[in-house]
């Protein structure tokens, strides 16, 4: 049997035509300034998104769904980048969980088949739940003080997890815990992911989330207080052969391409708002558009040559994989600071040539700056990834 026996409806079928995404990337901009101001969740990008069957657009085919390339779900993201990065952002981390079951198969077969139901009928956001006040990011390491306590027929999990992207619009959180089993290794003890219900009692949201940039990503703390939860819901992250905790997030892979791919949307996006306002401008001393000027035009080709940069980085580190070339795979990690750094630049050379309308909350500019530079909090970080990439160059 596969996941999606026993489901009433079909998933959704992706049009991954560049209409299709065209047609997508529009309707979200046209929330996107809104929900930035409110700070709401955006239910109208993701009702949008999931109408489109772009949310499970990863769910591998023996599931029943479309199982996209790791590429095609970069094109997704750069497109909902493009019209709103909040959206993409909540996309982006649901996708990543559907690619992580496709490639390990880890969830409860009766649980991921609960999931893919749902979400043939309504959107259905999942995301793994990781950070802690206290220890930060997990990705510089550290074993998480969030407890999966063993009781009589499961788990009682309790601990506070911050920046949980999603909020109160989540359908299932993949929390990362450590086991306290009454047989387990008080000095190793077990670590993994537990799949939580958004709905069990015991959860509690938190709003602390007051940010410079994806605003309406709804990134808040969660309180979980003694949720109860069956024996199955713990999945393992297993140590290495020489015993040591690993944790996956600090690892690049093709999956972790998709926080980069929303960011190139945000590039994509500044580039075409400052090629329509500078056609639209028509100083009274000029008696003609901006962009009818050399200085505009060097302006417009500079960001359209690190958009250009950006964009060939992040497909063709794709393509190669898809190639089965794996000579660039040490270097995943530092292609996605390159990434980072590219799109960065782009918004922000568009910015400096525009001066105060490009400051002002009557055009978009301010608000694709604030958006990108959120790329550089997605783990690894930068000097994490240039760090070992020294290290991997100057070590024999």
């Amino acid at each position: 049997m596969t996941a999606l026996d026993e489901r009433s409806t079909a998933l959704p079928v992706p049009d991954l035509s560049e209409e299709g995404l065209a047609a997508v990337t529009a309707e979200l901009a046209g929330t996107a300034q809104r929900y930035d101001r409110s700070g709401e969740i955006p239910r109208a990008g993701i009702d949008a998104v999931h109408r489109a069957g772009l949310l499970t657009a990863t769910v591998a085919e023996r599931f029943g769904g479309p199982g996209v390339s790791a590429r095609d779900a970069a094109r997704i993201l750069v497109a909902l980048g493009e019209g709103d990065p909040s959206v993409a952002l909540l996309a982006a981390n649901t996708l990543a969980t559907h690619q992580g079951q496709a490639a390990a198969g880890s969830w409860p077969a009766a649980r991921y088949a609960e999931v893919l139901r749902r979400s043939a009928r309504e959107p259905t956001l999942l995301n793994a739940v990781r950070a802690e006040p206290e220890l930060g990011a997990p990705a510089r390491g550290g074993l998480p003080a969030t407890v999966a306590r063993r009781i009589a027929g499961g788990w009682s999990l309790s601990g506070r997890k911050a920046y949980a992207t999603g909020g109160t619009a989540l359908a299932y959180h993949v929390v990362w815990a450590t086991a306290d089993e009454p047989d387990g290794d008080p000095d190793a003890p077990r670590v993994g992911h537990l799949i939580v219900p958004a709905d069990l009692p015991g959860i509690t949201w938190i709003d602390t989330w007051d940010h410079l940039g994806l605003r309406a990503s709804n990134t808040h703390d969660v309180v979980y207080d003694e949720v109860a939860l069956p024996a199955d819901a713990f999945v393992e992250i297993p140590r290495g052969a020489d015993g040591v905790y690993r944790d996956p997030a600090a690892v690049a892979g093709p999956a972790s391409f998709g926080h980069p791919a929303l960011y190139v949307g945000v590039a994509r996006a500044a580039r075409a708002a400052f090629v329509r306002y500078a056609r639209e401008r028509v100083p009274a001393a000029l008696g003609r558009p901006i962009a009818e000027t050399e200085r505009i035009r060097t302006v417009a080709g500079e960001i359209d040559a690190l958009v250009a940069q950006a964009e060939t980085l992040l497909f063709g580190t794709l393509l190669r994989i898809e190639a089965g070339d794996t000579a660039h795979l040490p270097q995943l990690s530092v292609l996605k600071v390159q990434i980072a750094r590219s799109v960065v630049a782009a918004v922000e050379t568009a910015v400096a040539a525009l001066g105060n309308p490009a400051l002002t909350r009557h055009q978009p500019f301010e608000r694709h700056l604030r958006d990108v530079l959120c790329v550089r909090v997605h783990p690894p970080q930068a000097d994490a990834a240039l760090l070992d990439a020294g290290r991997r160059l100057l070590t024999r």
